[in-house]
């Protein structure tokens, strides 16, 4: 099924509607990790370190503090501190008005800055935008962009001076950005009360006329979007999957009745779906 209107006509007649999306939203969008542009925009890096793209070297083993919150400051200014992208803005503009909620493992808070309600956007890895203790001694997150601002600005030869390395304020531990690649990730009590909000949004709407619009998603982390996205609509009667995907838009045979897959880049489906 590629009848734009016909899935517009879903989307309205919805009666609540997730939306799941993973990194190939945010890529089609125009959030681009890869290697080209990474070259073009970091040349530096790629000069000082051999770095080739942003994920791979997020897990880069720095000698100094200063060496990594200069990339880390580098990262963060490029990835989040930019506005919502088109893609974006037309996603909200389609559901704005409908009973909505979102789920994502992006980490750059493109949902927010396009106009979704915070308390409707589940970023279940973590955000760019925050900070906690290397060793998660406590509980809390700490906005970083401010930071991010002032170490760019002094800068040098790709290290910050020593004065601007964020430091645990409860341990004297190393900061590090809350992203979810070990078992020290801060889940905070707003991560706790955004995954109870969506908990109890599955739980009201599960009898209803549900609608799972599945974004981008691959199979680096499943577990989190796709797997309970069919799980979902192999169980709920009344629920529907549209999965938008340019490489893996296919699923198990037992929804296949109760699916709209596209094979498609998500940006132009949304684009395309806005204009029908």
């Amino acid at each position: 099924m590629k009848d734009y209107l016909e899935i517009k006509k879903l989307i309205d007649k919805a009666d609540a509607i997730i939306i799941g999306a993973g990194a190939g939203l945010s890529t089609s969008c125009g959030i681009n990790y890869g290697k080209k542009d990474f070259k073009e925009n970091f040349p530096e890096l790629v000069e000082k370190y051999g770095m080739t793209d942003m994920y791979t070297f997020s897990f880069y083993n720095f000698k100094t503090e200063e060496e990594r919150w200069s990339y880390w400051a580098k990262h963060i200014d490029y990835l989040y501190n930019v506005e919502a992208k088109e893609g974006y803005k037309n996603l909200y503009e389609l559901v704005s008005k409908k009973n909505y909620f979102v789920i994502t493992t992006n980490v750059d808070g493109q949902f927010l800055k396009a106009g979704f309600n915070k308390d409707k956007v589940f970023e279940v890895q973590g955000s760019l935008s925050k900070i906690q203790c290397a060793v998660s001694c406590h509980n809390k997150l700490y906005d970083d962009l401010k930071m991010v601002k002032e170490m760019l600005k002094e800068d040098k030869n790709c290290k910050i001076p020593s004065n601007l390395v964020p430091y645990c304020p409860k341990c004297g531990e190393k900061m590090e950005v809350n992203l979810r690649k070990d078992s020290f990730f801060v889940e905070d009590d707003n991560w706790h009360k955004l995954n109870d909000n969506y908990n109890k949004f599955i739980n009201d709407n599960k009898d209803k006329k549900l609608l799972l619009i599945e974004l981008g998603v691959g199979f680096n982390t499943p577990s989190i979007i796709r797997f309970p996205f069919e799980e979902m609509t192999l169980k709920f009667p009344n629920t529907k999957l549209l999965r938008v995907n340019d490489r893996y838009q296919d699923t198990v045979y037992e929804i296949k009745d109760k699916s709209i897959l596209i094979k498609e880049d998500c940006s132009k489906f949304i684009d395309k779906l806005t204009k029908s």
